[in-house]
């Protein structure tokens, strides 16, 4: 397959292969151990634990920036990753499963926050930067896509195989080693479709690789702004963070404990169709539009527009309305949000990792991006607890606060991210 750099060709599945094993390793595994009976306290321990490689992955992006091309390190961590979960399905009927399938499940997790690494980089050295800016929502919609899948597609499979035979261990085995083979059809259609034509940040003198190394991560603390620039990375997603670890509990759990009383195909079905589609369509206009007119005139637009469907979520917890069109609407609303107004966040990173050693900065960005999901995220249950869902929304919504202020001071270009003449 030739496609002469035709992003249309590779971006969509480059950026699913980065998706769909962070879901099944971080969420899928979850329910997978609690249908073959691990106790919900192991559970919440380790699996929370599998979350560490994409937190910490700053660390080793150097070694990737510094050694081979980032088409090689990807295609690898793709294959690797294609067979841990081989390896995890035919694990699964054996004695002791557990901590041998959470072993490989780690190994799964370096290589996946590698590849995560390598396809960043991959996409800032092929593309120039008219045609990243028009990319950024096709890239984020077929990540959420990925998770999509892996949440729904991957759960609705195991189900399946659960009713027909009447056997938890089977059923998992079987779907673990078709997520196997699913990740192994991704990497060959990725090593014949992604260009190779790409700079190798690899080809530098061994004398001057422990001085880069270390260079790298001194010439990221040293850009502008930097203090403000982190402080607005780990703050940007706070409510966000919260909002995604608490919602579907808010829509299954029943109305007298203020849930909306929803069962499990209704959030399936409101979130595989429609929130697809809306996620589709706001992801795509997202990347036109700053495209069109670059980052400065979106970046407040955007982030309002990813931000304000929370109103939605307050009044549902308020008001309970009887009528399932409700939720369809405020869902709807809060996907188009999303995936419209990510774009301006991660055309942002993109700037931040403006410069020499990009992989290894933008790297850096979305681990400390990372660790503003990740904390908040541990004790969103706690503050639901205490306040209710009524009263979190409200926290939730006067938690973005402080990222849309620190945006006000932000400091870039006021076209980039913006198109030339030039066609994509």
């Amino acid at each position: 397959m030739k496609t002469d750099n035709k992003p249309w060709f590779w971006i969509p599945l480059l950026n699913f292969a980065s998706g769909l094993p962070y879901a099944v390793i971080i969420s899928v595994s979850v329910i997978m151990y609690k249908n073959l009976g691990i106790s919900n306290e192991d559970i919440g321990v380790y699996t929370s634990l599998l979350y560490l490689p994409w937190v910490i992955k700053p660390l080793w992006s150097p070694f990737i920036e510094l050694h081979g091309t980032k088409r090689k390190w990807f295609l690898s961590m793709q294959l690797l990753i294609s067979i841990a979960f081989l390896i995890v399905g035919f694990t699964i009927p054996a004695s002791g499963f557990f901590m041998m399938t959470l072993a490989i499940f780690w190994v799964a997790a370096f290589a996946s926050a590698s590849n995560d690494i390598a396809s960043d980089g991959f996409y800032l050295l092929v593309l120039p930067e008219n045609q990243q800016s028009f990319f950024l929502g096709i890239r984020s919609t077929f990540y959420r896509l990925s998770m999509l899948a892996g949440n729904g597609l991957i759960v609705l499979l195991a189900g399946y195989l659960e009713h027909k035979y009447g056997d938890n261990t089977k059923a998992w085995s079987y779907t673990m080693i078709f997520v196997g083979l699913l990740m192994t059809f991704i990497t060959i259609y990725n090593y014949f479709s992604t260009p190779r034509t790409e700079i190798n940040a690899g080809e530098k003198p061994k004398s001057e690789e422990h001085q880069n190394f270390a260079s790298i991560f001194i010439t990221f603390f040293q850009k502008k702004q930097i203090g403000l620039v982190l402080a607005f990375i780990l703050l940007f997603r706070l409510g966000e963070s919260q909002l995604i670890k608490m919602l579907s509990p808010f829509l299954i759990d029943p109305k007298n404990v203020g849930g909306m009383g929803l069962d499990t195909q209704d959030v399936g079905i409101i979130y595989g169709t429609f929130g697809v589609a809306a996620l589709t369509i706001g992801g795509i206009l997202g990347g036109i539009a700053i495209s069109k007119q670059g980052l400065t005139k979106w970046m407040l637009p955007m982030i309002l527009a990813m931000h304000l469907p929370i109103i939605g979520f307050i009044l549902l917890s308020h008001f309970h309305p009887s009528s399932i069109y409700y939720i369809y609407a405020v869902v709807i609303t809060e996907q188009f949000g999303y995936g419209f107004g990510f774009a301006a966040f991660m055309m942002y990173l993109i700037y931040v990792a403006e410069g020499e050693s990009k992989t290894a900065h933008y790297a850096l960005a979305t681990g400390f991006m990372a660790l503003g999901m990740m904390l908040p995220g541990m004790v969103s249950g706690y503050i639901q607890e205490y306040l209710g869902y009524g009263n979190f929304f409200i926290w939730v919504f006067l938690a973005t606060i402080p990222g849309i202020i620190l945006s006000r001071f932000l400091i870039f270009p006021k076209d980039f991210g913006k198109k030339s003449t030039q066609e994509v």
